[in-house]
């Protein structure tokens, strides 16, 4: 599907559900709103969908690619780590694995444009764009014909994986070295923010790395002037394959009526890219955690989403989204399965009386 088709077919949600909600959440064996944000993820779960939530279902889509950039040293580990941990994703061994696993949830990894061969001979989705994007400091990361592609690639890969199948929850995660600087010029770019304030230490490089990275970044955004109110050419310019191919799911899942958790700083830059294109996706949006990056929460306040988490990660991969899994499935339990006061023959509230 086309990103203009994409787009058209998002719609904002009905609040009829979110009233219908609150009313159920209102009527259980507790005192009103006792359950804090679960209660604000199972009215927000219910008003996207439509009925009354469920999370059973969830996937994780992991996407991998490089980043041109990483020649100029903005990451404290070599372009090769990003093949191997492709291949650790396919043989299970990393995080996301061990996080999915334990959430219930299927995790789907594909490869859209990592530089070296990959060892693994299946167990992963191949969208390759190329090996890697160029470095954003020259000129543009990928011409937009490939953004565009990208971006397809990933919401046809969402609809093929899923089809008719109806997940009920989806977590978005990537790897790719060097691509925090590629969503830090993102950040910048699409909220007129210095470059300074949403540039961190990444992979764990030190004061003098991050100055010379902030560096990178301004140059990489006055080569390119990257247009703020285009967000295909924003993305072209200074993104990345993966954080494109991540825009589609968003879109795909948004249309869908679909949940979509966000994972660290690299997602949320998708999400910001993903709303500027199609603002009532935001309605999708569930930002898992906070990252230690401080590019996130620039992100998280341009999209108007609070943190369910505030861990102090910042490792990627969908980390944050498998965690998520397990508040969204609490707060969907508690809506479906709680008994109301009338149920349970428990007296309410005196009329006029707090509990």
């Amino acid at each position: 599907m086309t990103i203009s088709a994409l787009v058209a077919s998002i719609r904002p949600p009905d609040p009829r559900a979110a009233l219908a909600a609150q009313q159920r959440l209102d009527a259980l064996t507790k005192p009103p709103g006792s359950l804090g944000r679960l209660e604000e993820l199972a009215v927000r779960l219910a008003m996207l969908s439509g009925r009354a939530p469920t999370v059973e279902r969830p996937v994780i889509f992991t996407f991998a690619a490089d980043h041109g950039v990483a020649v100029e040293g903005v990451s404290a580990y070599p372009q090769s780590v990003t093949t191997q941990m492709l291949e650790n994703f396919v043989a299970g061994g990393a995080a996301i694995n061990v996080l999915a696993r334990q959430a219930g949830a299927r995790l789907v990894v594909a490869d859209f444009g990592v530089v070296g061969p990959v060892a693994t001979a299946g167990g992963f989705h191949s969208r390759r764009r190329g090996s890697g994007t160029a470095n954003m400091t020259a000129g543009p990361a990928m011409s937009r014909a490939d953004a565009v592609a990208a971006i397809e690639d990933g919401a046809g890969l969402c609809e093929a994986v899923l089809g008719a199948d109806e997940a009920d929850l989806i977590g978005i995660g990537e790897m790719g070295i060097a691509n925090t600087t590629a969503a830090s010029a993102l950040a910048a770019a699409l909220t007129g923010t210095d470059p300074v304030r949403v540039t961190g230490s990444g992979t764990g490089i030190d004061a003098g790395a991050v100055a010379r990275k902030v560096d990178v970044i301004r140059r990489a955004l006055a080569v390119n002037r990257p247009d703020p109110h285009d967000p295909v050419d924003v993305l072209a310019k200074v993104g990345g394959f993966e954080i494109a191919g991540l825009v589609g799911v968003i879109l795909a899942a948004a249309a869908r009526r679909t949940p979509v958790a966000l994972d660290g700083f690299i997602s949320g830059a998708a999400a910001l890219v993903a709303a500027h294109l199609a603002p009532d996706a935001t309605h999708a949006l569930f930002a898992s955690h906070v990252s230690a990056e401080p590019g996130h929460r620039v992100i998280l306040d341009a999209l108007g989403l609070r943190p369910y988490l505030d861990l102090g990660m910042r490792l990627g991969e969908g980390t944050g989204a498998a965690l998520f899994v397990h508040l969204a499935r609490a707060a969907a339990r508690v809506a479906s399965e709680m008994a109301t006061f009338k149920s349970a023959g428990v007296d309410g509230p005196r009329d006029g009386d707090g509990v």
